[in-house]
Parts: C-alpha cells; structure tokens; sequence
C-alpha cells in the first residue's frame, strides 16, 4: 500500500468513473469495492460506497459520498507523455463523453476532474530558464500540446 492515496468524492458515479479511468490507462485494475450497508447517513443500502482502483501502479479510492462537492481545478492529475500519440490518445480519452478542453494542456473529464497532459519532456526544458520561458509562451494559446511546437520553441525557432 502506497503512503498517500487519493480520494476521489463523487455524487454516484465513483464505480462509472473508476471503470472509464481503468479503461484510459494501461496497467489498470478496479480492485475491490465497499457498499453502503443502511447504517451510514448516505446511500442506499446495497449500493457502491467506495472502489479501490489503481492507475498504472497508483492507487486511488472513489466514493460516493452525494452531491455536497464538487471537483475543482484547485486538484488535478498531470499526466506525462513520451510521445505526441499519447498526448493524443489521453487528450481524445479523457474529453470523450462530455469532457472539455480548458488551456495550455489542461482539461476536465467528463466527471468534472482536471488533468493536464503534458509532454515528458517539460521537466527538462525547466532546466534551461530561457527556454522554459519560451516553452511557457508557446504553450499559453494551445490547448492540447503538441510537442513538435513547444520543442521548436525550446531551441529558439
């Protein structure tokens, strides 16, 4: 078990969401569930209090826990790519069914949870300040990344 896991407040759909996230990422597997037994103050009894899933090799745990919050883009997930295909393919899983894209490589799931996609290289371009500078630049009229861009302007072109 992991030190610090994530915790994942939904109004119903903790056992959609947990599917769809499976679904997304490789390595991926829903590893139990709990379910409301008529004694807690929310839910019915029978139905999915908690999943426990895991995201390549992270574990995070969903709750239904009713409509009291929501998501926020104050808490979001980066997820970091080697290659533009997988820019494309998170950027195109992650929006599908009612998702949005939101600026510079972020954008909310269709459950109201920000990620941001981003190349893997991003770590080092910050290395270089100047051509962060010129990276950040690039990156604040996009939307989806696209790596060729913020590469060509990493090197100044």
């Amino acid at each position: 078990m992991q030190g610090i896991t994530p915790f994942l407040w939904f109004d119903k759909e903790a056992e959609e969401a947990a599917n769809f996230y499976v679904s997304v990422f490789k390595n991926s597997k829903v590893k139990g569930m709990t379910r409301y037994t008529g004694e807690e103050p929310l839910g019915q009894k029978g139905s999915v209090m908690t999943v426990d899933f895991e995201l390549d090799g992270q574990e995070f745990v969903a709750l239904n826990g009713g409509p009291r919050f929501k998501f926020t883009e104050a808490v979001s997930f980066v997820v970091n790519c080697e290659t533009q295909e997988e820019i494309d393919y998170y950027w195109e899983k992650l929006t599908a069914g009612g998702g949005e894209e939101v600026q510079c490589g972020w954008l909310t799931d269709k459950y109201g949870l920000s990620w941001q996609v981003v190349p893997a290289q991003i770590a080092e371009w910050a290395r270089d300040a100047a051509g962060f500078q010129r990276v950040m630049h690039a990156v604040m009229p996009m939307k989806k990344l696209d790596i060729a861009t913020l590469q060509a302007a990493y090197d100044g072109k």
